[in-house]
Order: structure tokens, then C-alpha cells, then sequence
């Protein structure tokens, strides 16, 4: 079955204006695409044509999507090794910080996903007394918000019970489980296959829907050879929104004190689904983590993240510009305004503005718990970016700068949307993915977990599945 013809036409109309975004000449092709009869030889000659469409001459970035182009366009001063001597016992403590941080930013975000501005969030926590955020919010506070997102009454702080399903927490899983299994030497097909295996299309969104789709269509056929490459690159609209960002922090909590090696990482999962700027976007997360394992200046942080980024690109003058920005603020209040006055057309998934605002956080914050309210209260894609938040302050600030009363409302209860990952221990997950650097300078792979994509692969492969023999 091919998606319904009208799918596609509205598809196809994100990719232009998505073309458009990148600098490429799309004159006329709206009407092209409006007038167009319905038919899927012409919409597939069409969506081939849209991905292959020329730059403006006038166009002044470089982007390269492909991970050599990417290094010749970053800065060549790039550290290309570890960049400090490394305490693997203190990697570790840190990474499962960071792990544990990142889940309460997520969750303290979660009931504010709509999209809201400071100035929105504000207004709706004022009146409980709840501003500045310092807790999980009420649910007085979340009702007062224009909408509601989906899974609000899991969120709120009367009734938070356990650890609510989220796709940030499903991919920072399915980051850990890769590392688990294949070390460093995991490949994009890796990731394909695992999340074959492990998501629901339900919980996935954007390029993470559009690719696990293609996949499923071509999982029907076991002997096939995807051509990766050309299902990212056709028919694949908002790819460079912020979904292979919030996947890659585990890359970071495995290579402490090595960007080069957390960034390369977090180009092999993201260039799965995303180009241009969403890649960029993993590459200066996971770098940002790993170096913040190891790194005193918080500001630093980011200069040595952003050398992993293509000096010309529209990505790296943005964030280099909000660096800029937040060293000149008096406050994180300053330095959201700055940010946000500038980069606010750049919205929720946008990815510039919200990159400018972990900066803000990082450089304001006084330990996690604080940091992540920071991050949660400048609004935008509050839940994906305060679990990224996390991970980078618990990975600065390290073991006891979060304190107890963020996790106790999860009752060491955690609840993923993932088909064979059955842990239900957030502390039992949190010390997995403390486990990671010394796994990964140890070079050990598989042994952990029982339900492996590629264990149950084996599995069915030898033994028949049964849904074939019915």
C-alpha cells in the first residue's frame, strides 16, 4: 500500500518550503505542484527533482551532509583525540547524572510542550505562586495554558507516579542499547534494524516517522538493500528539525573528554534520518556532553562543540552569535531575551533558537535542578531540550547537583514506549548508562541485554517466526 495520493502532495509541499530554507532555487515549483494531476510516476519524478535542486548563486553557506564533507568544512583546530586525562570512575558517576537529569528535564517539561514563550509560561505560573519555576509544575498551573499537551496529567506534581513514556527517553535507550551492542563500531543500518525492532511508528515524529516507515515498507522484502542515502534525501520533509539532536546524548556520556569521537557518533545515528542542520545539531550536542564531562569553563564547552561544526553553515553563525550574546548577559533572563529577540522565528524543533537557550542555561545555572527550570522557562520545544539541558549540566556539575526531591515522584519507576526493552528501573537504567565509558574504553561489547535487536533477530531467524507459519 502507497500513502494516499494527498499525503504526498502536502509532503512534498513541506520539502519545498524546506528547500527554500536551505538556499536552493525553488521558483515556480509550488504552482508545479499545484497543478500537478494526481498520479504517483509524476509525484516521484517530481519529489527526485525537488531533492536535487540547484543552490541560489548567491547562497553564502556550505553544509555538507556526509561525514567527510563535514570535517573538511570544520575548523582544522579542532581536537581529534581526547582533549584531558579522563577518571573513568568520575566518567561514570557523571554519566548516569547526566542520564537521570536529562529524564527530570524531560518530565518537567512534557506538560509544556505547546510551543510557549517566557513570557507564556509566565502568565500561566505567576498566579500559583509557581514562578520562577522551581518544581514539577502544578496542575492548576499546566490547565491555565492555552492547550494541554497530550500526556500533561502524567507530568504534574500531584500525580506523577513514575517516569511517563517519551520519545527523548525511547532514543537516549535506543543510543545506549547501539553502544551496548556494537561499541563504536555501530553502522546506520545498526540503527535501522534496532528500531525496526523496538518503535512503534506512534511515538515517532517528523524524519523518525518518515524512515522508520520506509523501512517497515522495506522489511516486507528481507532480501532487499535500502539505498539509505536516497531515502533521506527524497521525499523526506523537515529533516533538518531537531529529532536527531535529542537522540545522541548518550554519545557524549560515552566519549568523556573526546567531542571528536562523541561527534562522530552522533553523525552515524543522525545522518539515518536528517541532513544539514539537524545533523549538525547531534554532532555539537554530543560534543558539548562528552567535553563537559571534563571541562571547568562552561562556556568553553561550546567553543570546542562548535569546531564539529562546518564553519560556513547557517548553524554555526547562529550559535556562535548567541555565544556571543549570552557572554554579554547580566542574567539568564537577558540572555533569553537577546536570544529569542533575535532567533524567535526559529521556533519549537528549530533548533537555532533553542541552542542559543542551552547555552543561556549552561552559563546561568546553579546546579541541575536550577538549570533545567532555566531551560524549561525560555519556552519553545521545552521537553526535548530539557532533557538535553540535563544531560549536559549532569554532566558538569556531576553526582549530588540534583537533589533528591526531582527524583523521588518517580518511585524509581520508568515507563518506555519501546517493544523489547523491559526494564522498569530508572536507577537500574541510569547505572547502564553510567556503564558506557568504561564499556567504551574498554572495547566491550554485547552481554547486557537480553532482548537485543539482534539477539531476537538470531532467535527468530533460527528457530522460524511464527508469524510466518500461521
Amino acid at each position: 500500500m502507497l500513502p494516499a495520493l494527498d499525503i504526498l502532495r502536502t509532503a512534498l509541499g513541506i520539502v519545498i518550503d524546506d528547500k527554500e530554507r536551505q538556499g536552493h532555487v525553488v521558483t515556480g515549483l509550488r504552482e508545479e505542484l499545484a497543478g500537478m494531476p494526481d498520479g504517483y510516476d509524476a509525484m516521484a519524478e517530481f519529489a527526485r527533482r525537488v531533492a536535487d535542486l540547484p543552490l541560489r548563486e548567491d547562497w553564502p553557506y556550505i553544509e555538507p551532509s556526509d561525514l567527510e564533507g563535514i570535517w573538511a568544512e570544520c575548523d582544522p583546530s579542532r581536537p581529534l583525540g581526547p582533549i584531558a586525562e579522563v577518571d573513568l570512575e568520575d566518567a561514570s558517576r557523571r554519566a548516569e547524572a547526566a542520564f537521570l537529569a536529562s529524564v527530570c528535564g524531560c518530565i518537567l517539561g512534557k506538560p509544556f510542550e505547546i510551543n510557549p514563550t517566557l513570557d507564556e509560561l509566565r502568565e500561566a505560573l505567576e498566579p500559583t505562586g509557581e514562578w520562577p519555576l522551581r518544581d514539577y509544575p502544578s496542575e492548576q498551573a499546566v490547565r491555565s495554558l492555552r492547550m494541554c499537551h497530550p500526556q500533561w496529567i502524567e507530568c504534574v506534581r500531584e500525580r506523577i507516579r513514575y517516569v511517563a513514556p517519551d520519545d527523548d527517553i525511547n532514543y537516549r535507550i535506543i543510543a545506549m542499547l547501539l553502544l551496548e551492542e556494537f561499541g563504536t563500531s555501530f553502522t546506520s543500518q545498526h540503527v535501522r534494524e534496532t528500531w525496526l525492532w523496538q518503535l512503534p511508528v506512534r511515538v515517532t515524529f517528523g524524519p523518525e516517522r518518515t524512515l522508520l516507515a520506509k523501512s517497515a515498507m522495506a522489511s516486507i522484502w528481507e532480501g532487499s538493500s535500502p539505498d539509505l542515502d536516497e531515502w533521506v534525501r527524497v521525499l523526506n520533509p523537515m529533516d533538518e528539525f531537531c529529532g536527531a539532536m535529542i537522540r545522541v546524548d548518550p554519545y557524549g556520556y560515552a566519549c568523556p573528554g573526546n567531542p571528536a569521537l562523541a561527534a562522530e557518533l552522533a553523525w552515524r545515528d543522525s545522518s539515518f534520518t536528517h541532513r544539514r542542520t539537524g545533523i549538525y545539531g547531534s554532532m555539537f550536542a554530543a560534543a558539548a556532553i562528552a567535553t563537559a564531562m571534563v571541562e571547568r569553563d562552561r562556556l568553553a564547552i561550546f567553543d570546542t562543540a562548535l569546531k564539529f561544526v562546518p564553519r560556513k553553515s547557517r548553524f554555526h553563525e547562529i550559535v556562535a552569535d548567541c555565544l556571543a550574546e549570552v557572554r554579554k548577559a547580566s542574567d539568564w533572563q537577558d540572555g533569553y531575551w537577546r536570544i529569542h529577540l533575535k532567533y524567535g522565528g526559529h521556533d519549537h524543533c528549530r533548533i537555532y533558537q533553542e541552542t542559543g537557550t542551552l547555552i543561556n542555561t549552561m552559563r546561568f545555572a546553579e546546579d541541575a535542578g536550577h538549570g533545567i527550570c532555566i531551560q524549561v522557562s525560555q519556552g519553545n520545544d521545552t521537553d526535548c531540550y530539557g532533557a538535553t539541558a540535563g544531560s549536559l549540566l549532569g554532566a558538569f556539575f556531576g553526582p549530588g547537583s540534583l537533589e533528591p526531591r526531582w527524583l523521588e515522584p518517580f518511585n524509581d519507576e520508568m515507563h518506555v514506549a519501546l517493544a523489547l526493552f523491559f526494564e522498569r528501573s530508572l536507577s537500574r537504567v541510569a547505572k547502564r548508562m553510567g556503564a558506557l565509558p568504561k564499556r567504551i574504553a574498554a572495547g566491550i561489547t554485547g552481554g547486557v541485554d537480553l532482548y537485543s535487536p539482534t539477539a531476537m533477530s538470531s532467535t527468530l531467524s533460527s528457530s522460524g517466526n511464527p508469524a510466518e507459519s500461521e
